[in-house]
């Protein structure tokens, strides 16, 4: 039987000759988009897709079945955005789970934009840590999860249901007392931790300096991070947008090179989404892009922090 995400999946690939920019164009992992194709051959009984030196091509009845696969992924498009203009994206709501650091910069820019485009459609938040935050979008509890990964470390989710796309990058910074300074300065400094995955990312960026941090003091609230640091209990590192959020005047950031988190809207299930969450993810994207992660005018990042939680 054919299904519509298959067919989908084929009139990418017919469109762009390419598993890699199939897979890009869709938000999808290259293994799903060849698990996708060989569902379809077994569907379809006939071989639609074969090798060609280091990329594939279709066969004739690849083609065919191509060619009516964007016919009819077109109508459904087409149908879809009919009734989203009729009904969708009038009423009803959407349920978006970020943490602290983008509900307090990039989520309220984008509910902004939001609610201008579709004043009736009702924007639900809730607070969680991106773990959290996937767990309740698996459970169904929210439309969208805005999470983040350390830049190269693997995502792993979209293995496991979720399909993920690319929103922004945060960029991390060491926070101290004196301007111009640098991770190597604190091999013998004591250092502030936070919940435990953040922590992680600071003893990442310490052994990448070639020493493990003495972790002395340990809080989630950024608030109380930043003060700590300005009376001299230590240094610690935050990401850009926790920075926009809250920054302590008597702290200097420098900018790590090399070190940024990957912000992604995550989603679970078969594509499409519903109009509703499309739009969303579609705000935060614009939204991210007017963010930036921008420091501001001080030393490196004066115009960044975080109001609480860890979440950063």
């Amino acid at each position: 039987m054919l299904n519509l995400i298959h067919l989908k999946v084929l009139a990418a690939v017919a469109r762009h000759g390419s598993v890699t920019e199939a897979a890009r164009e869709l938000h999808y992992s290259q293994p799903s988009v060849s698990h996708y194709l060989s569902r379809l051959e077994a569907a379809t009984g006939v071989k639609l897709v074969q090798r060609a030196g280091r990329g594939i091509r279709l066969t004739p009845e690849g083609r065919l079945l191509a060619a009516r696969a964007a016919e009819i992924v077109g109508r459904v498009d087409a149908a879809t955005s009919e009734l989203a203009a009729q009904v969708g994206l009038r009423a009803g709501r959407v349920r978006l789970a970020a943490n602290s650091s983008s509900l307090s910069t990039i989520v309220p820019k984008a509910a902004t934009a939001l609610a201008q485009a579709h004043p009736g459609l009702e924007l639900v938040l809730v607070d969680q840590h991106p773990v959290e935050a996937l767990q309740l979008l698996r459970q169904g509890k929210v439309d969208v999860a805005l999470v983040f990964r350390y830049a190269g470390a693997p995502v792993e989710e979209e293995e496991e249901g979720f399909r993920l796309v690319h929103v922004g990058d945060d960029p991390i910074h060491l926070i101290s007392r004196r301007p111009g300074d640098s991770i190597a300065n604190h091999r013998h400094s004591p250092w502030i931790g936070g919940c435990e995955r953040c922590q992680n990312e600071l003893v990442t960026v310490c052994r990448h300096e070639g020493f493990t941090p003495r972790i002395a003091s340990l809080s989630d609230d950024m608030v109380v991070v930043q003060a700590l640091v300005a009376a001299g209990a230590g240094v610690t590192t935050l990401p850009g947008l926790a920075l926009q959020a809250h920054r302590h005047p008597g702290v200097h950031t420098t900018e790590l090179a090399g070190f940024t988190r990957r912000l992604y809207a995550a989603t679970y299930g078969d594509p499409p989404d519903p109009p509703a969450t499309s739009a969303l993810i579609q705000a935060i994207r614009d939204a991210a892009d007017g963010s930036g992660g921008d420091p501001g005018q001080h030393d490196a990042a004066d115009d960044q922090g975080e109001s609480r939680h860890p979440a950063h």
